[in-house]
């Protein structure tokens, strides 16, 4: 039960309160069914009773009679279930139906009794005592005159009345049932709606989830923006510490990888050799834990890669080699990427840098939509990588020339930062040239 979805919890609970519903109601409708046939019966019953109320006589030996008695088949049948009787003193009629059995009425009934008799096979009969006052002769003679009917057709009629009401329930039950889960469909329709803003947060497409709900789940929509909000703040702060971080290493290290001119000069080449070597083992370590900073932060927020592309070009070109090759953007602006400003230019940098170290002329830079996709692709026209290297590349510490400066990280970060926007980095080589293709999700 614990594990039940909402959905299941709602439509079991309902489903179990209508079938309880339907079944009181199909009580009540019995019970009423029953009264009003024991009326009917008993409105018959006493129409009969008048009847013989009237009919009755006394003859010259004072002796109760009737001239007339009921002409109705039920009567004349034995044992027939329809009963009457006339109980004067001395002398008894009664109906063919009834045979030799007297019925026994109660002795000190009011004028006009109804209730239940044992009738003679010993059924409920359904009854009503009249007791009557003559006067023959100048004497007053009581007569109680009854007439019955067995209560057995009373149920008989109830049993028919609920078999004939039972498809009709049925019926009933299944269309309030679907009643029932429209009803719990719509009313879970802003859980739903929650769901797509999460995904919609999770995307990308939105920032917070808002307030526009039903006053119910607005609550724990409020928390649940909270929870970014503060969480945003920490990314941020994280992002800065670890910008600090890098700016507060770099100095020392390029003061260490200074010194091993001066070692040089002096001779020492061992010596130098083994500064550089620590010196690159160093930053190496230190990108690799900023790489690392970066993940946890996660990729929130959105930049344009044209505009980016642009500003990673111009830096490029102050360099020695940029300056020699033409490097060139082309792209549509105001296509957005869901990726951070700083962790998009930190992947086009590695990507361009690359481009620049082995190109012999130019390298171009293109943004284009792919659908819901933004496709950058960095172009050179250099040689290009072996069939060998070309799926090692993105290898941590792996570099596609040796005698050139690097740490071998930067296609690796490119990955980390591609695969933790939900993205892509491919790799291929071109003829002539290379080229590397990052594939980021993409805002409307």
């Amino acid at each position: 039960m614990r594990h039940m979805s909402i959905r299941l919890r709602l439509l079991l609970a309902g489903g179990i309160g209508l079938l309880i519903a339907l079944g009181v109601a199909a009580w009540g409708l019995a019970i009423l069914f029953d009264r009003h046939v024991e009326r009917v019966a008993a409105s018959d019953l006493d129409n009969r009773l008048d009847y013989l109320v009237t009919a009755v006589e006394f003859g010259q030996d004072a002796q109760v009679r009737l001239p007339t008695p009921p002409y109705d088949p039920i009567y004349q049948r034995p044992y027939s279930g329809h009963y009457w009787q006339i109980t004067a003193p001395g002398k008894d009629l009664r109906s063919r139906s009834l045979w030799d059995y007297t019925l026994p009425l109660p002795q000190d009934a009011e004028e006009l009794w109804r209730g239940s008799l044992t009738g003679p096979r010993g059924e409920v009969l359904l009854a009503l005592v009249r007791r009557v006052i003559v006067t023959t002769s100048g004497k007053d003679v009581p007569l109680r005159i009854a007439v019955a009917v067995e209560r057995a057709e009373i149920d008989a009629a109830r049993s028919g009345f609920l078999t004939d009401l039972t498809p009709y329930l049925a019926v009933l039950a299944l269309a309030l049932l679907a009643t029932l889960a429209t009803a719990v469909t719509v009313a879970l329709r802003p859980l739903s709606a929650i769901g797509d803003r999460v995904s919609a947060l999770s995307d990308g497409t939105a920032r917070r989830i808002g307030r526009d709900l039903p006053p119910e789940v607005v609550p724990l929509a409020a928390e649940i923006d909270a929870l970014l909000e503060k969480r945003e703040v920490e990314l941020e702060r994280s992002r800065l510490r670890a910008g600090d971080l890098a700016h507060g290493l770099k100095t020392p290290l390029q003061a260490l990888m200074g010194e091993t001119a001066r070692l040089r000069a002096i001779g020492a080449e061992d010596a130098a050799l083994g500064v550089e070597e620590i010196g690159r083992s160093m930053r190496s370590h230190v990108d690799r834990e900023l790489a690392r900073a970066r993940r946890a932060a996660g990729a929130a927020g959105s930049s344009d890669p044209v505009e980016v592309a642009k500003s990673v070009a111009s830096v490029l070109r102050r360099t020695p080699e940029g300056a020699q090759l033409r490097i060139s953007v082309e792209g549509v602006a105001g296509l957005m990427v869901r990726l951070h400003r700083a962790d998009l230019a930190e992947a086009l940098g590695a990507l361009a840098e690359n481009a620049v170290r082995h190109a012999n002329t130019r390298v171009a830079i293109t943004c284009a939509r792919n659908h819901d996709q933004i496709e950058i692709r960095v172009r050179d026209d250099g040689a290009g990588a072996t069939a060998e290297l070309l799926d090692r590349l993105p290898e941590r510490g792996l570099r596609l020339d040796e005698r050139r400066e690097g740490t071998g990280l930067g296609l690796a970060i490119v990955a980390d930062i591609a695969a933790e926007a939900s993205g892509a980095l491919h790799l291929r080589n071109l003829n002539p040239g290379f080229e590397a293709e990052l594939v980021l999700p993409g805002l409307r």
